[in-house]
């Protein structure tokens, strides 16, 4: 079951199983991610009926996208500068 939800998970959610794989620029590949994740929140909005679930959902995303770029900022300084987090 659990194979199932990743395998899924990344056939929508990540850029480099889903078909934006073959767009060879990762920055272009995020800004589409992005702009999809924008019409998901607006569509959802829409159905919902209120510009306040917009704000919910546009607040949701940021955050997520937020620690998902800090997560990845911290990783890739404690692979490149591991001496980084050790006070001297």
């Amino acid at each position: 079951m659990k194979a199932i939800i990743v395998k899924t998970w990344n056939s929508v959610m990540n850029a480099r199983h889903n078909p934006l794989r073959h767009i060879p620029d990762d920055n272009v590949r995020h800004l589409i991610m992005q702009i999809l994740a924008w019409m998901w929140c607006t569509a959802f909005s829409i159905y919902m009926g209120s510009m306040w679930i917009f704000g919910f959902t546009a607040l949701a995303h940021l955050a997520i996208l937020a620690a998902v770029a800090i997560t990845v900022a911290t990783f890739e300084v404690a692979k490149r500068k591991p001496d980084t987090f050790i006070k001297k």
